[in-house]
């Protein structure tokens, strides 16, 4: 396994009526990390394990999505992953970037997914991890798998609320392939930044301050870019069924299922994700 580095300082961005926090680290062609939706994510607790690999030949941009780290905790309104969208190419916008790649894992992917069916001409390819931008047809998640996510928030700001322990819990159980192999440092880094008052107060919201929920089913087939699907074979939300349609839908899809890892490929086994992913971008995304 990869050790993880302190992350750099990062920088703010503004972009539009919002405010990101964004680590940059390499040169070449840009590449955007887009991260999961747990309790205490960020661009750095996601992929700080890989990142530093892709960052020898590539521009990667690590912003903390909204409501997420250090970026602004916005109260979203209307459809959901429309707002996110928007908001992520007025951040290209403002960092000068025409077209990028997207790296992407869970929440993030779903972010990606529509931004490439909107704004295809800014979007060159896309990786996409345990992402769930459909909820109908026959391979789409159960009622008890589509509220997995947000139950497992739910108990874990619920009760006596966030714990280290019970953040051990929640990636061991629902991120991770081998629960040995959370680093300690893992959790604390997302322990302490769930503990941010922001998202504790958004997250003790009883309203929808996520936005409206979307669903993409409709939007897929318009995605041009080169899409590939990276999947943990044991993924404790969806088994590889899932992406396999996902990856029909799109029309450049493709998918690519890794034995022992379940939804956090990319922090599991950092080398191995690299290796096939990079191969994706350099050779197939184009």
């Amino acid at each position: 396994m990869l050790g993880r580095t302190e992350p750099p300082p990062g920088a703010f961005v503004e972009a539009g009526d919002v405010t990101y926090h964004l680590i940059e680290m390499g040169q070449g062609a840009p590449t955007f990390f887009l991260h999961g939706g747990g309790p205490g994510c960020t661009a750095w607790s996601d992929f700080g394990q890989v990142a530093p690999l892709f960052a020898r030949d590539r521009r990667c941009l690590l912003p903390d999505l909204l409501q997420y780290g250090r970026s602004d905790k916005c109260t979203i309104t209307g459809p959901m992953w429309d707002f996110h969208a928007a908001r992520t190419v007025d951040l290209m916008d403002a960092l000068g970037i025409e077209r990028a790649d997207f790296v992407c894992n869970s929440w993030g992917g779903t972010i990606a997914l529509n931004l490439a069916a909107e704004y295809p001409e800014r979007v060159r390819s896309l990786v996409v991890t345990g992402s769930m931008p459909v909820f109908y047809g026959p391979l789409a998640p159960l009622p008890e798998g589509g509220r997995r996510g947000r139950n497992a928030r739910d108990a874990y700001y619920g009760g006596d609320g966030p714990s280290w322990a019970k953040m051990r819990d929640l990636i061991a159980r629902l991120e991770w392939y081998d629960p040995g192999a959370v680093p300690d440092e893992t959790v604390t880094m997302r322990y302490e930044q769930s503990l941010d008052p922001d998202e504790m107060a958004l997250a003790a919201r009883s309203d929808s301050p996520r936005g409206d929920w979307q669903d993409l089913t409709g939007r897929l087939g318009a995605i041009e870019a080169p899409t590939l699907f990276c999947w943990g074979m044991q993924d404790a939300f969806l088994t590889p069924d899932y992406p396999l349609m996902l990856a029909r839908m799109v029309p450049r899809g493709r998918l690519y299922v890794m034995d022992r890892a379940a939804h956090h490929l990319q922090e599991e086994r950092p080398h191995d994700y690299h290796a096939a992913v990079a191969a994706f971008l350099d050779r197939d995304g184009a």
